[in-house]
């Protein structure tokens, strides 16, 4: 595959692994890797960039379709012609733009691995869900077709057929577990949403599954770029801030300020966190809890 003129590899597939270790993928000296249950079945997915060009590898049952969808999980299918004209409407979005134009969306094509990480991740810091999902990538996952020593993401059924105790010792209370739980049970029909749209409705008429966890999903797993994280704790204040100068926002004023780039309102919000702009911040930091002492 040849990459478009700038392509960031690294800033475009990173948002696809945990940060500082993920059990199921890795980013280093020898490309990125990325472990899939893909349709037709396990497979590991080799990315490394040579001569300019990047070269897909794939191991396993599935690795056809993992090497078939590889542009798309390297963010090479991220349609992005249409933005500057939107990002040129505010100076900052289009300064940063312009510094991060060779960052692309990745689109795995697989939904459920995706769902597990954005419901661990409510209302929890990022260490804390982070901590529990490799955790439970580790307990229900299996060895990974391929050199590379990772884990398979972890099977919706065996999942789906778990009690919602067995996920304490993770750190994961009942709640979060048994929103887990209910997509688990029905990750075959969402695995065949026809796009972002669809499986949006069906996510979200889950209970314990809103509007920020669909988000946080189909961004990844179909591309969304226009897929806004409403009810996130921080972006509201983020996008206020950066847009207008407030220092904090509500969702429906970030709504409104993103209105102008729609199409994109994802992206934009990508861009921010890029560029590391934040609101200022007047309270202290939310705990780091572990509901398996609970």
């Amino acid at each position: 595959m040849t990459p478009p003129e700038r392509y960031a590899f690294g800033a475009s597939v990173r948002p696809l692994l945990v940060p500082k270790s993920d059990p199921c993928g890795r980013y280093a000296d020898d490309g990125f890797w990325l472990a899939l249950r893909t349709p037709q079945g396990p497979a590991s997915l080799h990315l490394a960039r040579e001569a300019g060009d990047l070269i897909a590898t794939g191991h396993g049952p599935g690795a056809r379709w993992a090497v078939d969808r590889a542009d798309a999980i390297a963010g090479l299918r991220d349609d992005v012609s249409g933005f500057p004209v939107l990002a040129a409407r505010h100076p900052l979005v289009h300064r940063l733009a312009r510094t991060f134009s060779g960052v692309r969306l990745p689109a795995t094509g697989l939904l459920f691995p995706r769902l597990l990480r954005a419901i661990l991740e409510q209302k929890v810091t990022g260490k804390e869900a982070h901590r529990s999902y490799r955790a439970i990538c580790r307990h229900f996952g299996e060895p990974a077709p391929g050199p590379a020593g990772l884990v398979l993401p972890p099977d919706p059924a065996a999942v789906a057929a778990a009690a919602y105790w067995e996920f304490h010792p993770f750190g994961v209370e009942q709640r979060r577990t048994q929103a887990l739980l209910r997509a688990a049970l029905v990750a075959d029909r969402l695995e065949r949403c026809a796009d972002a749209a669809e499986a949006t409705a069906r996510m979200t008429a889950l209970p314990g599954i809103g509007p920020w966890t669909a988000a946080e999903t189909v961004r990844f797993a179909y591309g969304d770029s226009d897929a806004v994280s409403v009810g996130d704790f921080h972006i509201p204040n983020t996008v206020a801030y950066a847009l207008a100068g407030e220092a904090r926002g509500t969702d429906e004023r970030m709504l409104e300020l993103l209105e102008p780039f729609r199409g994109h309102r994802g992206r934009v919000c990508d861009l921010f966190a890029l560029g590391g702009i934040t609101a200022p911040k007047f309270g202290p930091r939310m705990p780091l809890r572990s509901f398996s002492r609970f």
